[in-house]
């Protein structure tokens, strides 16, 4: 696959300037954040839930803030609609854990896993790519993952968030079927960095994980 070299100059360029803002000391984020989908409003320090029928829906840093769609523009108002109505329909209840110390997919997962009263969490970047943790794994492991977000459509977050239910009840669901394109990596390849490096811009590693109210 052939990239035009003025279209990789400017990504180039505008990396680095991502690069360069990463590197400063993160801007306070606003407590209460709209969208026009979305009102996200900022608690406290996420505490471990004690309640064994929830699970936590762990967002990554930029998610809904300063990104608002997946690698294939699905608006992130409608991938939490399908998550949440995933979890609902197996009985099951949900709180959003906002994690700004990381952009790790696996370590925002372990941490949500582990302020989740059922040890489960479903987490997700802004990209789309999501996992499902439990909170006796490693970081590195999992229950579930689906690494090619632009291979995720609405229906299969929906089913996703069924998974994340039926393994906060103690079952052992059938797993999610993974598509795999391995054109996906040098399609996207572009889109993919831009968005990892506007995710890093909110990062803030002194941050503990934060309880987020969503509303739509």
């Amino acid at each position: 696959m052939t990239f035009d070299v003025n279209v990789l100059r400017s990504v180039i360029e505008e990396v680095m300037k991502e690069m360069n803002v990463e590197a400063a000391p993160a801007a306070p984020v606003s407590p209460v954040a709209v969208t026009s989908k979305l009102s996200l409003t900022e608690g406290g320090d996420a505490k471990k839930g004690v309640a064994a029928d929830e699970v936590v829906i762990g967002l990554a840093p930029a998610f809904a803030y300063k990104q608002h769609k997946t690698m294939i523009d699905l608006p992130h108002d409608k991938v939490l609609r399908e998550i949440i109505a995933g979890i609902e329909e197996e009985g099951m209840n949900y709180r959003f854990v906002k994690v700004y110390n990381s952009t790790d997919l696996g370590i925002i997962a372990s941490q949500g896993s582990k302020l989740a009263g059922s040890g489960i969490c479903v987490a997700m970047q802004s990209r789309g790519t999501t996992v499902i943790h439990q909170r006796d794994l490693l970081p590195l492991d999992n229950l579930e993952l689906f690494p090619q977000s632009p291979l995720i459509e609405l229906d299969m977050y929906r089913t996703i968030g069924k998974n994340t239910a039926k393994y906060g009840k103690g079952e052992s669901p059938e797993p999610v079927e993974i598509l795999n394109d391995y054109m996906v990596p040098s399609k996207f390849l572009i889109k993919s960095t831009l968005m990892h490096f506007k995710e890093g811009k909110m990062a803030n590693r002194d941050m503990a994980p934060i309880d987020l109210e969503v509303k739509f």
